[in-house]
């Protein structure tokens, strides 16, 4: 029984969600799903709220995975410990010199973001490592215990440790953490090469400082978290979702909690790849739509893509903060269903990317809202009822509604339907652009793919944002509403290593050092899942080198097959590059290739699941419908739509639009024309996209 029942829990900025999946001993599986409140900052007491909706059993669960906003909460609200840092003498300011680079460049008024560190907070020490790795001066740590001192007298509860080069050879690093581990054993320390071993002194130190600074919060919440499933009797593993799409053992995750610095956006990401698997589309484009936030990723091949140059807080007049930890690459933007309206001194209508959030969450939540929000926009036209607000836990507060929409209405002269029509087709712009971003701006054409789109708003806007890029197919996940928490369902640990070095590829010497340094992060990759008690057989490994035209500033990763060795392969492998960088920069050179470094992915078997397909059944859609109402499509008039509920829906059912799904986690819109179909999987797919039926 235990090791059939599997429970996933994400918190999100708005709710808390859960996925439930038991399969009895006859393969029979049942699902159920749940959803509850984010309860910040006690967000454990979210989770264990959302067991109990979701009825679960928890001395029976066998298997438990859990999702945060923790640590990116504490980040962007300036939530974590309060932080020292130590580096090589000469170099304190790294963080605050920052880059010269600014997306605002003729702002004269432009601030550079404050370090979060004080520059009275960052300590020097005397060593010195060069670029190769070789020692030019021992580090000297006389003045240690006085820093300590300072720092214990100014009340910092974490340290991180920089030191210049430490990605080449970490060992003075590791000797002045043991130093201050044994001077002050209560203190939270870190030191960059226990995140990351790439070059770039300014992100390796950020990433060192920012990791500190969650560390103590991160890892009082995961225990806390541990003491209440322990309380009530839970036994089995509990894993955390990291921003590299795989999941982690908790105690590994309490050492680096930065990896979970996206763990939501992840396992939705990696969900998206593997339901495009399962039913045979293995080019996607995943698009999370929440209450905060509107998320998206392009996925080739079945692969979703990871990168290291994360930001937070980066815009169009920030920098924002570099985060060197390998993460999904995405697309985030403030727009979601809680995203709200609000008119600019030239009269101008915007949405986002500030949010109602929870609590009060939009106007029509009933919680003294006053601010027009997507969600609000879209009640008014009729696509969401009213009367099955979030799922029929509540009846959305309509005269709230309109008063939000009045005071826009006010500062615009325009009726409330055409307020909310223009929200939700700024809302679309929006996120039309961040799809963009991640498909055309890249080299790919968004008409060979997929779209699979989900979270609480995905289904709203799904089709009238193919419509717009191309988009031939559109697929709402079942239980689309929770569906990153189902991600994590289909996530293996995952442990990523990079590690920077310099070679030529053309030098027989080089390639045959590059290939021991790959080796020698396979060993060490395979050696701690094992130490772990991971069977053998149950880890995987793939390998990646990062190539670049010799002195260029951007590298390409390419992917190594099974078996296959730098020295035996290198032309082959140069080949593959210059594919590769031609297709994201348009264009190939006759250089040398440098070798910049490794991406050693070490993925450990923790029993995913088999979604069993059903049987499609002969009857027509007509048992599921709930009625009629007039629905407002914008651009495409008001029409009649049938109203249909989605648990009703069976596989090989199919109908036509205009039409209104009602799930209990998500609403889908589905525009005139459109044929809607549900797969052997339950989920909903929508063909017969027509460019014009959604917007003007």
């Amino acid at each position: 029984m235990k090791q059939r029942t599997r429970v996933c829990t994400d918190v999100g900025g708005t709710f808390t969600d859960l996925v439930y999946f038991e399969t009895d001993a006859g393969g029979q599986q049942t699902v159920r799903t749940a959803k509850a409140d984010t309860t910040p900052p006690n967000y454990e007491e979210g989770i264990l709220e959302v067991l109990r909706r979701g009825a679960v059993d928890i001395e029976n669960i066998g298997f438990f995975a859990h999702g945060t906003t923790v640590v990116i909460n504490s980040l962007t609200e300036r939530r974590g410990a309060k932080t020292g840092l130590i580096t090589t003498e000469g170099f304190r300011d790294v963080i605050e010199i920052a880059r010269g680079a600014r997306p605002d460049f003729y702002n004269l008024k432009f601030r550079k973001p404050a370090p979060f560190v004080p520059r009275y907070l960052r300590k020097e020490l005397p060593e010195r490592v060069d670029a190769r790795g070789e020692v030019l001066k021992e580090p000297d740590l006389t003045n240690l215990p006085a820093i300590l001192d300072v720092f214990k007298a100014e009340g910092v509860e974490a340290i991180a440790v920089s030191f210049l080069h430490a990605y080449a050879n970490p060992l003075h690093e590791q000797q002045v953490v043991d130093a201050i581990s044994s001077l002050w054993p209560e203190v939270s320390v870190v030191g960059s090469h226990q995140i990351t071993r790439e070059w770039r002194e300014y992100e390796r130190t950020n990433t060192a400082v920012m990791s500190a600074f969650v560390q103590p919060v991160a890892a009082r919440y995961l225990s806390r978290l541990e003491q209440k499933l322990r309380s009530q009797d839970y036994s089995g593993p509990i894993y955390v979702m990291q921003s590299n799409c795989g999941v982690d053992t908790l105690a590994h995750a309490k050492e680096t909690p930065i990896t979970m610095v996206e763990s939501g956006p992840a396992s939705g990401m990696w969900g998206a790849a593997a339901l495009g698997q399962l039913v045979g589309e293995s080019n996607v484009i995943a698009l999370d739509i929440g209450g905060t936030t509107a998320k998206c990723s392009l996925i080739e091949d079945g692969k979703v893509q990871i990168k290291t140059d994360y930001y937070i807080e980066r815009d169009r007049t920030s920098p924002g903060y570099p985060i060197m930890v390998p993460v999904v690459d995405l697309v985030e933007i403030g727009n979601g269903g809680g995203s709200i309206a609000w008119v600019d001194e030239f009269e101008r209508l915007h949405v986002g990317p500030q949010s109602a959030g929870a609590s009060p969450g939009p106007a029509a939540y009933g919680r003294g809202g006053r601010k027009a929000t997507t969600t609000d926009a879209n009640l008014m036209l009729g696509r969401i009822n009213p009367q099955y607000f979030c799922g029929g836990t509540m009846e959305a507060d309509m005269r709230a509604v309109e008063a939000a929409l009045q005071e826009l209405t006010q500062q615009l002269d325009l009726p409330a339907v055409e307020i909310a029509k223009g929200i939700i087709q700024i809302a679309d712009s929006n996120m039309v652009n961040a799809l963009k971003l991640v498909s055309i701006n890249r080299g790919f054409d968004p008409r060979d793919f997929t779209l699979i789109a989900f979270g609480g708003g995905g289904g709203m806007h799904a089709v009238s944002l193919a419509q717009e890029l191309g988009v031939k197919k559109v697929i709402i996940p079942k239980a689309a509403g929770v569906f990153s928490a189902w991600g994590m369902m289909m996530s293996d640990l995952r442990r990523d290593q990079f590690l920077t070095k310099l070679l030529m590829l053309k030098d027989a010497d080089a390639v045959v050092q590059a290939q021991t340094l790959l080796n020698e992060l396979v060993d060490k990759s395979r050696t701690e899942y094992i130490s772990e008690g991971i069977r053998e057989t149950d880890i995987r490994i793939v390998s990646s080198i990062k190539l670049r035209y010799q002195n260029q500033e951007h590298a390409v990763e390419v992917e190594l097959q099974d078996g296959e060795l730098l020295t035996d392969s290198a032309n082959v492998i140069g080949e593959r590059f210059h594919e590769q960088y031609e297709r994201q920069y348009t264009y190939r050179l006759d250089a040398p290739i440098e070798l910049v470094g490794f991406h050693v992915v070490a993925f450990a078997r923790v029993g995913t699941l088999e979604i069993l397909r059903e049987e499609c059944t002969a009857s027509d859609a007509s048992s599921a419908q709930k009625g009629t109402r007039n629905v407002n499509y914008a651009a495409s008039g008001i029409h009649r739509a049938h109203i249909y509920d989605s648990t009703k829906l069976k596989p090989g059912m199919s109908f036509n639009g205009p039409a209104i799904i009602e799930d209990p986690g998500t609403t889908i819109v589905v525009f005139p024309a459109n044929t809607v179909s549900v797969d052997g999987y339950g989920n909903i797919c929508i063909t017969d996209l027509q460019l014009g039926d959604s917007h003007a």
